[in-house]
């Protein structure tokens, strides 16, 4: 499954590829790192970039899992957190495992929303564990995470900017073993973690928009205009051991519309 989602990002040629975290089980394990380096090599063969975000398992065995994740990507130059400009999109890439509204890396966060360039559209912010989600650490079956305290009071600050933002704030995460998306207040909070981990089924919320109860081995394909972005769900069956594919979730995002009197031209 991981391997095939893996071809159909590099046949979709996309600007860059951005993963949510755990892209080994273990961050500290050479071999689980070669397997990453093996099925991979073909968005390196295409020129892909890639912008990862760190996770927990890529995090396990302390310095030496750093070691070798910043082995495989140096243009981070070491750091846990970092910003990306991509057209009309800023990506700002948050580590889950650090203080996220408070500290160094919560000071930069601070900064970089206050001082995003007047042409930026959308802001995306990326992390791994999820600021909200119906997975349950009740593990009703068989597995599942709850949103924790510290993402809940992220998406509590970026609901209230978005209020008066200009740009629009989507949020990507991952680490729940599924797909889900959220919307509130203005932002919109995309789950991806069916990137090859083992799957499991969660309880969908009431009025979740994507009340789908299946396995979802995915991966999302996002398309930036002016003005809008769109997202869509790419979900992978396999059928007499070939790929089906279906897009059973998109989603179409705008830029905030400007209400304020203040802001409008003069009489």
């Amino acid at each position: 499954m991981r391997q095939t989602l893996v071809q159909a990002i590099a046949d979709a040629r996309p600007a860059f590829v951005s993963i949510g975290g755990d892209i080994v089980y273990n961050g500290d394990d050479a071999n689980d790192w070669k397997t990453w380096d093996v099925e991979t090599a073909i968005w390196h063969k295409h020129g892909i970039a890639m912008y990862p975000v760190l996770g927990n398992h890529d995090l396990s065995g302390g310095k030496l899992a750093l070691d070798n994740y910043f082995q495989r990507f140096p243009e981070l130059k070491n750091s846990r957190y970092y910003a990306v400009r991509a057209g009309n999109a800023l990506l700002l890439v948050l580590d889950s495992s650090l203080a996220e509204l408070s500290g160094p890396q919560g000071e930069w966060f601070a900064k970089k929303l206050d001082a995003t360039p007047s042409d930026v559209e959308f802001v995306f912010i990326l992390l791994h564990h999820p600021p909200y989600t119906s997975s349950s650490d009740e593990k009703v079956y068989g597995g599942g995470h709850s949103a924790r305290s510290e993402e809940q009071e992220l998406g509590q600050m970026l609901e209230q900017r978005q209020r008066s933002a200009r740009t629009r704030f989507v949020v990507f995460s991952g680490h729940v073993h599924n797909y889900e998306r959220h919307e509130h207040n203005g932002v919109t909070y995309f789950v991806s973690g069916g990137g090859g981990a083992h799957p499991y089924r969660i309880t969908r919320a009431a009025g979740d928009p994507f009340p789908d109860n299946n396995i979802n081995y995915h991966f999302l394909l996002v398309e930036v205009e002016h003005g809008k972005l769109n997202v869509t769900m790419n979900r992978l069956q396999m059928e007499r051991g070939k790929p089906n594919w279906t897009r059973p979730d998109t989603a179409t995002i705008s830029v905030p519309t400007v209400t304020n009197a203040a802001a409008a031209p003069a009489n």
